[in-house]
């Protein structure tokens, strides 16, 4: 118990380190840097606006070269209400319904992102099958540390809950949002004591039984965590509104 309750709790400090890499997972500054914990709570307690101004989302340069060159989103999101999306993967078609009413700048971003195929023949580098359950993609360099050279501020509210099928953000706190996302594919509660991942979407449940599918056949433990790559490869061909 005490083996898989440290497990578990190194996963939730390395998914919180999207940009981590494998090689570089626990290593990061960040990880042990009391100020930057103090200020990632503080944040969070504070709550986070989803934009600047009424109807309006900032994405501001991160300092870091983009994974795939792409132009940034248009400030104002276009969509309002659910958007049905598929993310075509070798394994099967994965169905989401994405909030843009609730999260309006992440959707926006990530809409973004797909129309200029960012996601395109991009592999899902990190599954987590021990304390969470989840598999991390959006990453096209498949390190961990890419993204799409800006980021973007939480849209939370301090009441998510990371059940199955949940699609939500991977970041390294608060406001470091770019291009990496996590899927839920069986209940990872132990997250919730976080609670800075923005929830953008959900699958259905086919589409999760696709990933825990997928899941069941492990990963190779390639991080310092536990986790690592699936040990049968998942790849997004692309990412289509329906």
């Amino acid at each position: 118990m005490l083996t898989r309750s440290l497990a578990a709790l190194a996963t939730l400090l390395l998914l919180a380190l999207g940009a981590c890499s494998e090689e570089d997972a626990g290593k990061d500054s960040s990880a042990s840097d009391p100020a930057t914990s103090a200020t990632a709570e503080s944040s969070q307690e504070a709550g986070q606006a989803p934009s600047d101004a009424a109807g309006t989302c900032t994405y501001s340069p991160d300092g870091m070269q983009a994974a795939k060159q792409v132009d940034p989103p248009p400030a104002e999101p276009t969509e309002t209400g659910k958007v049905d999306a598929t993310l075509k993967t070798n394994v099967g078609d994965l169905k989401v319904v994405l909030d843009a009413g609730k999260t309006p700048c992440t959707v926006n971003s990530f809409l973004s992102l797909a129309e200029q195929g960012y996601f395109d023949d991009t592999k899902c580098h990190r599954l987590a099958d021990s304390g969470i359950f989840i598999l991390q993609c959006g990453d096209p360099s498949g390190t961990g540390k890419g993204g799409p050279g800006y980021e973007f501020a939480n849209e939370t509210d301090g009441t998510e809950t990371y059940t199955e099928g949940v699609v939500a953000m991977a970041n390294g706190g608060p406001g470091s949002n770019g291009s990496q996302f996590f899927l839920v594919w069986a209940d990872s509660s132990s997250l919730d004591k976080k609670r800075h991942f923005t929830i953008f979407g959900h699958m259905d449940k086919a589409s999760r039984d696709v990933v825990a599918s997928m899941a069941e056949e492990g990963q190779d433990g390639s991080n310092r965590d536990g986790t690592g790559r699936p040990n049968n490869p998942c790849e997004i061909s692309s990412v289509t509104r329906l």
